[in-house]
């Protein structure tokens, strides 16, 4: 069995001269950086007290089950020699919060529009989901439902 590592460094920047001596007089402003790419800059959700401007934890989770079946869809596409020639999604996530401010994903739902170039493909360009589904790093990791709405089309 193979093990991939993944490191990422965190810099929290929204330290406004007080720290977190009290809980309105810090940003939830931080930014990730990997080696040799670009900073991505993060925050807290809008109802967090997070600046709308950045990607938060919750948006960039479901981006990344989004990305990580895209990834294999298209991969498992090739291989059984059906032509993509376009592919979106817009993904939604429900995270439920609790009474306490806990909270918890319970549902991300993929609903990718596929464009193939071959209308007699079309049943195993829609299977393929379920089969990205089954190998996504990601999805595999999480313990909440994920469903798929896929609408496969003929042409670009």
């Amino acid at each position: 069995m193979k093990s991939h590592h993944y490191n990422i460094a965190l810099e929290w920047t929204g330290n406004t001269g007080k720290g977190t001596a009290a809980y309105k007089e810090y940003e939830r402003s931080h930014r990730f950086q990997v080696n040799g790419k670009p900073a991505i800059e993060g925050s807290s959700d809008p109802a967090f007290r997070g600046d709308a401007t950045k990607y938060n934890p919750e948006e960039m989770l479901v981006a990344s089950i989004s990305s990580c079946h895209m990834l294999w869809y298209l991969h498992f596409c090739s291989e059984n020699g059906i032509t993509v020639t376009a592919y979106t999604d817009n993904a939604v996530g429900t995270m439920t919060e609790h009474a306490d401010g806990s909270g918890k994903f319970t549902e991300v739902i993929l609903r990718p529009v596929v464009s193939i170039t071959n209308l007699d493909q079309m049943d195993v360009a829609n299977h393929l989901h379920a089969k990205a589904h089954e190998y996504c790093f990601i999805a595999n990791s999480c313990n909440f439902l994920i469903r798929h709405e896929p609408r496969i089309r003929v042409g670009d």
